[in-house]
């Protein structure tokens, strides 16, 4: 990794620019767990509404029996120059039971209702608990960006 001449971000630039990722990107890496059957890690197109990322997946699929099992979850944006790891507790919604908004959003965002499908989906909500964000060595320390559930920018 190339840091020389990296110029280290504040934390009020680091937040920015997360958030500003956060609401122009389209896939998330989410990473689960279930007790007896390990880790998975699959990508999963999703949307920020300003306080949680809404993923939607099969209601069969291994990432949602994984969170019904445990709820902890690690989010982690594509990019590895400009690292953003998500960490919170998601929560499962039925595609008939998804708040409006949050399904329209998706809708809007990807031109595809999981609502309209013959199959069924879950809407999966991660609202962040912590929050890290770096470009290479010279970020390293800092990090942190949310704690508990609040920014720290």
């Amino acid at each position: 990794m190339e840091t020389t001449g990296m110029v280290r971000r504040r934390a009020a630039e680091r937040m920015r620019d997360t958030l500003e990722r956060l609401g122009t990107e389209r896939d998330v890496w989410v990473s689960t767990a279930h007790p007896e059957h390990g880790p998975h890690q699959v990508p999963l197109w999703f949307s920020w509404d300003g306080r949680a990322v809404w993923m939607c997946t099969g209601a069969t699929s291994v990432t949602v029996r994984n969170v019904r099992e445990e709820p902890r979850v690690r989010l982690a944006l594509p990019d590895t120059s400009d690292v953003v790891l998500l960490q919170g507790e998601a929560q499962c919604f039925p595609d008939r039971e998804v708040p409006a908004d949050a399904a329209e959003a998706f809708t809007v965002k990807f031109g595809w209702d999981p609502r309209a499908e013959e199959d069924a989906y879950v809407y999966v909500r991660v609202v962040p608990r912590t929050v890290r964000a770096w470009r290479g060595v010279p970020e390293l320390r800092g990090r942190v960006i949310m704690r508990d559930g609040k920014w720290l920018g």
